[in-house]
This record gives structure tokens, sequence and C-alpha cells, in this order.
């Protein structure tokens, strides 16, 4: 393939003596601009990830795509799949929200906690996921099973968490962080790794930048009505 995008799918720059992919640097890249704009609260963070999406799923299956990369990683090349879809939902969702109300364009989502029900959805379906994910991508090849299906799992709530507007969903991208880095880390994935290290990070600080924006946006309390005693006195 020629053109710019020929270019994209083969350019490989060294990095410490190691061939890396420009694909996967620029895919990396789009995901932190996804994370930013979606810490911003910007219906952008979508499309822009979901180009990061299609860059990515390309790097993660060495045996249809080239790569300097000796496994295959079907959980994470099978993520960026169901990002792809899940982030339809939430561009849908996030742009509803901003249709013009009586007081102007709306934001596009209001950050909260989840309730008992929905954490409690949360849990059961990252256990279930988790679970049935492992077995398929054990008999697919894919290396570090186990992990990798977390990852899949943990990513896909999380990405269905922030469509939500759920505080909670920033916690489940650092579990999922976790288990990333060493994992990309043994596979030679390294600007992934890199970029795992960096979302972190940056994890943090998004969960503390909507957890404030939770309460500020907490309506008050009604204030009590008074008593037989003060209303006639």
């Amino acid at each position: 393939m020629t053109g710019p995008l020929g270019w994209l799918l083969d350019a490989q720059v060294q990095v410490a003596g190691s061939p890396v992919l420009v694909r996967e640097v620029v895919g990396n890249v789009f995901g932190l601009a996804s994370a930013l704009f979606g810490l911003r609260l910007a219906v952008w963070a979508w499309p822009v990830g979901m180009a990061g999406n299609a860059l990515l799923f390309t790097v993660f299956l060495g045996g249809a795509f080239a790569t300097p990369q000796a496994h295959d990683l079907y959980g994470q090349a099978g993520r960026q799949v169901f990002f792809f879809a899940v982030s339809l939902y939430g561009w849908w969702r996030w742009s509803r929200n901003r249709r013009p109300g009586a007081d102007g364009d709306r934001a596009a989502v209001a950050p909260r906690w989840a309730t008992g029900r929905e954490r409690l959805g949360l849990l059961l379906a990252a256990a279930v996921g988790t679970a049935v994910a492992y077995p398929v991508l054990a008999a697919l090849g894919s290396w570090g099973p186990l992990a990798d299906a977390w990852i899949l799992t943990g990513s896909l709530l999380a990405t269905y968490g922030m469509a939500r507007g759920w505080v909670e969903f920033w916690l489940i991208w650092i579990a999922v962080d976790a288990v990333g880095v060493p994992l990309l880390l043994r596979g030679g994935f390294y600007p992934s790794a890199a970029m795992y290290l960096v979302y972190g990070a940056f994890c943090a600080w998004g969960f503390a930048a909507w957890w404030r924006t939770s309460r500020s946006a907490r309506p008050a309390r009604a204030p009590l009505p008074p008593t037989y005693s003060e209303a006639v006195a």
C-alpha cells in the first residue's frame, strides 16, 4: 500500500534498539487526547478515541498486520472493536445531552457517583466478563489470556461508565492500567505500556476532577419545614 495510509501502516522507529510501530504511537496519542476531552466533558472524546481504536486494532493483531512483536493479544485487539461500538453509544448519549435547552446548551454529561445497585452491576459484570473472556482468549492462543481477559472486560466497563457519567469509571481504568502495564512490557509493546503509565496518572487526576464536579453539581438540600411551635412563635 502506498501513500500516507501505507506509510502509517508500515513506518517504524527505533527506541532503545527495538523497532516500534508509528501507528502504535499515534493510536495511543489519540487515546490520550480522547481522555483529555473526556476530562473536559467534551463530545470530541468519542470520535477521537474511535480513531485511536482503529489504529490500535491493527497493532495487536500481528498475524494479520505486519508488526515487530511476536505476540497476538486478541483481548487487546477485540477491545478496540468493542470500544468502537460502545463509543458510538457514548457519542450519541453525550451529543443528545448537548442539545439546546431552555437555558442554552447543556453539559455533555453531569458526573455523579454510581448508585449501590449500579456498583453491584459493575462488580458482577467484571467477574462474569473476565470469567467468560478468559477461556475464549486462551483457546484463541492469546498471550497472557487471564490478564488480557480483565483488560478487555475492565476497559469495556470503564468506557460504558464514562458514557453514563459515573465517577467510578476512572477507578476502573486505573485497575486496567495496573494489569496492562506489566503485560505490555513483557510482550514488547513499549509505547502502549508507557502510555498506560501516563493513563494511570491521568486517571487519578481525572477522578479528582470529576469528583469535585459531582460535589459542586450536587443539589442543595431543601430546608426542613418549621415545627408547629416555630410557626406560631
